[in-house]
């Protein structure tokens, strides 16, 4: 009788503990502020130029939307170990290589900015980039949170 309860007990625990492990592995992450658009992506090449699978090679065109990181997020690393900074120009992108330099185009203003590949995401359908606020507010993209944009590669 002892022994049955006791693996009784073990079992509620083990699955209290993958409920635990389960709910704590699927919290949600919001990079952007402003609503949600399709995109469509349209690459110039496919072949790479660096020793990355994901790599492009310069001139490749992306097409498509792009947001920007909320406050929440200064101050914390990103994917590739860096500390988050506002006032940088660094982007999220979810394949091409860390390090990977870009001109983005705000194709409603025709303003651009140049930025350092440093994280992954965006995490929402329908976006190829998110910018740190800074590069956010030199194509004037604040106010309407998510913009129409050409990524071109440099290096």
């Amino acid at each position: 009788m002892k022994i049955t309860a006791i693996f009784k007990i073990i079992l509620k625990l083990n699955i209290l503990g993958i409920l635990v492990f389960l709910l704590s592995s699927c919290q949600s992450v919001i990079r952007f502020s402003g609503n949600s658009s399709s995109s469509s992506v349209k690459m110039s090449h496919s072949s790479n130029s660096k020793n990355d699978d994901n790599a492009l090679p310069p001139g490749t065109v992306i097409k498509g939307y792009a947001s920007y990181y909320g406050d929440e997020f200064d101050g914390r690393r990103t994917a590739n170990g860096d500390i988050f900074s506002q006032r940088k120009f660094t982007a999220a992108h979810k394949s091409l290589p860390f390090g990977t330099k870009v001109k983005v185009t705000n194709l409603n203003n025709g303003l651009s900015v140049i930025v350092i590949i440093n994280d992954r995401g965006p995490f929402v359908q329908g976006r190829v980039i998110d910018l740190s606020k800074a590069a956010a507010e030199k194509i004037d993209m604040l106010s309407s949170g998510v913009v129409p944009v050409e990524i071109v590669v440099i290096e």
